[in-house]
Parts: structure tokens; C-alpha cells; sequence
């Protein structure tokens, strides 16, 4: 009994090594073509892993990408944190933050605006992006209350602050006639503006 045990979990860590290895290798990817046109063969050419092999750790591709996006939250939290112990508490160098992290990991933001415009026919995946995305939201307002105050700010505040941050990176993430530099700059300005002008946090 001990022995078979044994052999499950070894049969288990096996298994998850491999899944660490296939998602790795879809990130990979990621850097190199764009989201949409990355096959399931793709992935597992870049993997070293049959096809067929693939599709036993993730039923379809955005099973892969869903779980890619959900160790990929583990990174956000820690960036939000890093600028806390820094001593950039400022709600504007949070929105700064939120911006650079969508302009350096642009694989996982197109990942999060496929499954928000899109969602997914499998409900296993739309469930999992759901957690995801409530998640994130938990951990954003958490810091959010921590630099505006507990009392400042509502849900609706949190979740019109980061829409806004989201839209203008979208919008102008590849907004021709600038440089990466001009652009990002650009997409910080109008972040600022909306911290500034818009009245997201702290008004109701």
C-alpha cells in the first residue's frame, strides 16, 4: 500500500512537471508569434511532446492558456507588492504599475482580452477565468484600500479604475507614429490624466 503510495505521488510529480514544462513552452511562444496564431502542435513541437501527449494535460488550447494566466496572477501580486515595499503607495504609481505590467507581458494581456471578449463554449474554462478574473479584482482592491483608505473607495470604484487602465492599453498599445518609448509615455500620460481628471477612486 505504501509502495503504490508512493508511486502515485512520484506519477503525480511527474505529471506536473510536465504541465510546467507545456505551459513554459507556450510562453515561449508567446514571445516569439502572435496569441492567435499559436497552434496546440505548436506548443507541443516547442514542448518535445507528442500531440496526442498534449492534449492528455489540456483538452483544448484554451485549457493551456487559462492556466497559463492563472500562475501568471502569482507575478502580478508580487509586482504590486514590490512597489508597496518600495514606498510607491501613490494610487498614480500603482496605475504606472498596472500599465508597464500590460505593456511588458503582452502575451498575458491579449490572453485576458480574448477570454473577456470572447469567453469560451467549454463552462469548465469560462469557470476558471471567472475565479481569475475575481481574483485579480480581490487582490487590485485590496491594494487599491490600502493606499486610498478602506472608506475611499468602493467596487465599483475598483473595477471602473482598472477597466480604464485596461482600455487605454489596449487602445494605444500599438498606436502607430511612435516609438515603444513615445508610447509608452503616451499611455502613461493618459493613465495620469485618468487618475487626475476622471475621479475613479475616491469620488463617488
Amino acid at each position: 500500500m505504501g509502495r503504490m503510495s508512493s508511486f502515485e505521488r512520484l506519477r503525480e510529480n511527474e505529471r506536473e512537471i510536465r504541465k510546467e514544462l507545456i505551459i513554459t513552452a507556450a510562453m515561449e511562444l508567446f514571445e516569439k508569434k502572435n496569441f492567435w496564431d499559436i497552434s496546440m502542435r505548436d506548443i507541443a513541437n516547442t514542448a518535445g511532446v507528442s500531440a496526442s501527449s498534449l492534449y492528455r494535460y489540456f483538452p483544448s488550447r484554451d485549457d493551456l492558456f487559462i492556466e497559463a494566466l492563472l500562475q501568471d496572477i502569482s507575478h502580478i501580486e508580487k509586482l504590486l507588492k514590490e512597489r508597496m515595499v518600495k514606498g510607491e503607495e501613490g494610487i498614480e504609481a500603482l496605475a504606472i504599475a498596472v500599465v508597464d505590467y500590460c505593456l511588458d507581458n503582452e502575451p498575458t494581456f491579449q490572453m485576458m482580452c480574448h477570454f473577456l471578449m470572447r469567453g469560451d463554449e467549454n463552462p469548465s474554462v469560462n469557470e476558471k477565468f471567472n475565479s481569475v478574473q475575481l481574483r485579480f479584482l480581490e487582490m487590485f482592491e485590496k491594494v487599491v484600500k490600502s493606499i486610498a483608505g478602506e472608506d475611499a473607495v468602493t467596487e465599483f470604484h475598483i473595477q471602473a479604475f482598472f477597466a480604464s487602465l485596461s482600455g487605454i492599453v489596449m487602445t494605444f498599445r500599438h498606436f502607430p507614429g511612435y516609438t515603444d518609448d513615445e508610447r509608452r509615455a503616451y499611455i502613461h500620460k493618459l493613465a495620469l490624466l485618468i487618475m487626475r481628471e476622471g475621479g475613479t477612486i475616491g469620488k463617488s
